[in-house]
């Protein structure tokens, strides 16, 4: 039976959970997320655990959080005055939005304090700082 090499398209189900056993993604009920070994198309943890496997084999694969979303960088996290944000932005705790750099570029933030003068907004991953479990079945290799 032929294994997972660097350079392989391959298909596999997933769960990804966080190390309490919260799942955060799934492809269950989904097509089976498809990808290429070794380009960088998926987090390198679990990228690097996929060569060797055989269609049909099932692991576990534990992902530090640098093999992943890498950790929090307080930089990412920026007061902004709250005369700056439009009355019509809802703006409560945990809320996702987007903001648009200087040079235009969009990037999704979350709303992480809402005080009376400014906003705390948070530009790290949702993931950032967490390490990663995911159960892994490889479907094809093609």
């Amino acid at each position: 039976m032929s294994q997972v090499k660097n350079g392989d398209t391959v298909k596999i189900h997933y769960t990804g959970t966080l190390t309490d056993g919260q799942t955060f993604d799934s492809s269950e009920g989904r097509d089976p997320l498809e990808f290429t070994v070794g380009s960088g198309q998926i987090i390198g943890g679990l990228d690097a655990a996929m060569p060797g496997m055989e269609v049909g084999e099932k692991k576990q694969v534990q992902v530090p959080c640098d093999e992943a979303y890498g950790q929090v960088n307080p930089e990412m996290r920026q007061d902004i005055p709250r005369s700056n944000i439009p009355d019509e932005i809802p703006l409560e705790e945990g809320i996702q939005l987007q903001m648009q750099s200087p040079d235009g570029q969009v990037m999704p933030v979350t709303v992480v304090e809402v005080k009376d003068d400014a906003v705390t907004l948070d530009a790290n991953h949702p993931l950032a700082g967490k390490d990663l479990v995911f159960d892994v079945e490889l479907v094809e290799i093609k």
